[in-house]
C-alpha cells in the first residue's frame, strides 16, 4: 500500500511549434495527474522558461529508459532533449528552428517504432514556416508516414497514412488530405480510395474495437454527381470500388450526397463518414467539437494522436490558451494503446 504503481503506457508528447501555444499546452498538461507516463521531446530550457512566464510550476527531469514507467504526477515531466537552434520567442516565427521541429518528430516516431513508447502526441506546427526553412512540408501525416516507409525498407509499398477526426461520437476520415482542390478529382483513384478504406476498416476495428465498422462514404460531387449530370467520379471510380469491397463483406454506404450525410439521422447509421477531401468533412467535425476533438493518423504502424487547432500565436506564452484538445488527445491515446492489438 502506498507505493509506486506501475503505469501500463509510455506516451511521447511533441509541442510543435516553439513560438506557438504547444509549449504552453505540455506544461499545462503537465500540471495534471495522468495514467500513464508522459515524456515530451522537446527543448527542456524551453519549456523552463514557457512555465514561468506562465507561473506554473514544472520539474523537469531528464528521460531514463531504463527507470520504470510511472504514471504521471502533477508538476513534473521527463524530457528527451532536443535543442533549438536559437531561443524562441512567442509569437514570433524563426525558420532556424524548423530542423527542431522535424528532430521532434522523428524521435518520437522512432522511439514508437521501437516499442520504447507506445504513442505520440503532438502538438501543432506552423506549415509555412517549415516550407520557409527549404524544407517541403504538407503537415504531421504526411512527414510521420514518410519517416516510418524510410525506416522499413521491407515494404514493398509506402505506408498509406489516412487522416481521422474524432469528435465525441463523430469520427470523420478523409482520402485526401492536404491538397488544392483543384488537384482533389485527380487524386481520387480507384486504388487509393480502396487503400483508404481497407486502412479505415482495419483500423477501427483492431484500434477502435468496431468489429464491423459502419462506414458512409460521401461522393465527391454535389448531389453524389446527379447521376452524372453533375460529375462522374461517383459511377466511375466510387461507386465501383465501394461495390467491390461490399462483396468481401464491408458494411459501406454510398456514395452519399455529402450535405445530407451529416444529418442526425444519417449518422445514426453510421460509425465513420469517409469525405473525399480535407473540407468537405472537416468544417462539420469542427463546428461540433472544436477545441474538444482529435486528429489521430491511421495506417501507422504506431499511435499517433493531435490537436485540432493551430499555433495560435497570438495566444502564446499569455496563459490565456486552452488545453482541451491536447489533453482529448492524450486520453484517446492512452484509451488506443490501452486497446492496441499490435
Amino acid at each position: 500500500m502506498g507505493g509506486i504503481v506501475e503505469a501500463r503506457r509510455r506516451i511521447l508528447i511533441t509541442p510543435g511549434e516553439p513560438a506557438g501555444i504547444g509549449p504552453d499546452l505540455v506544461c499545462m498538461l503537465a500540471q495534471a495527474d495522468w495514467p500513464a507516463q508522459l515524456v515530451a521531446v522537446a527543448d527542456p530550457a524551453m519549456l523552463e522558461r514557457r512555465a514561468r512566464q506562465l507561473g506554473i510550476p514544472l520539474d523537469i527531469k531528464a528521460f531514463d529508459a531504463a527507470q520504470e514507467r510511472t504514471p504521471h504526477r502533477g508538476g513534473r515531466l521527463a524530457v528527451i532533449e532536443t535543442s533549438l537552434a536559437v531561443g524562441e520567442r512567442p509569437g514570433r516565427l524563426d525558420p532556424r528552428n524548423a530542423d527542431y521541429i522535424l528532430q521532434t518528430l522523428r524521435t518520437a516516431t522512432h522511439l514508437c517504432d521501437a516499442r520504447v513508447a507506445d504513442a505520440v502526441v503532438t502538438g501543432p506546427v506552423q506549415k509555412s514556416v517549415i516550407n520557409d526553412a527549404g524544407v517541403a512540408f504538407s503537415g504531421h501525416t504526411e512527414f510521420l508516414a514518410d519517416c516510418l516507409s524510410a525506416s522499413r525498407p521491407d515494404l514493398d509499398h509506402p505506408i498509406l497514412p489516412v487522416m481521422m477526426l474524432v469528435a465525441g461520437h463523430l469520427r470523420v476520415a478523409l482520402v485526401t488530405t492536404h491538397l488544392p482542390l483543384r488537384a482533389v478529382p485527380d487524386a481520387i483513384t480507384t486504388d487509393r480510395l480502396e487503400r483508404v478504406l481497407r486502412v479505415l476498416h482495419r483500423d477501427l476495428r483492431a484500434r477502435f474495437g468496431l468489429a464491423e465498422p459502419r462506414i458512409a462514404v460521401c461522393g465527391l460531387n454535389p448531389h453524389a454527381g446527379e447521376d452524372g449530370h453533375l460529375g462522374r467520379e461517383e459511377q466511375t471510380v466510387i461507386a465501383p470500388v465501394l461495390d467491390r469491397l461490399r462483396a468481401e463483406g464491408y458494411s459501406l454506404q454510398g456514395p452519399l450526397p455529402a450535405d445530407t450525410a451529416f444529418t442526425p439521422q444519417a449518422l445514426e447509421q453510421a460509425d465513420t463518414v469517409l469525405a473525399m477531401y480535407h473540407d468537405q468533412g472537416l468544417p462539420v467535425l469542427k463546428h461540433a467539437g472544436f477545441g474538444e476533438s482529435v486528429n489521430v493518423t491511421l495506417g501507422l504502424p504506431i499511435i499517433r494522436t493531435s490537436v485540432d487547432h493551430g499555433t495560435a500565436l497570438d495566444l502564446a506564452g499569455s496563459g490565456r490558451a486552452s488545453a482541451g484538445s491536447l489533453a482529448a488527445a492524450l486520453r484517446l491515446a492512452i484509451d488506443l494503446a490501452e486497446a492496441s492489438t499490435r
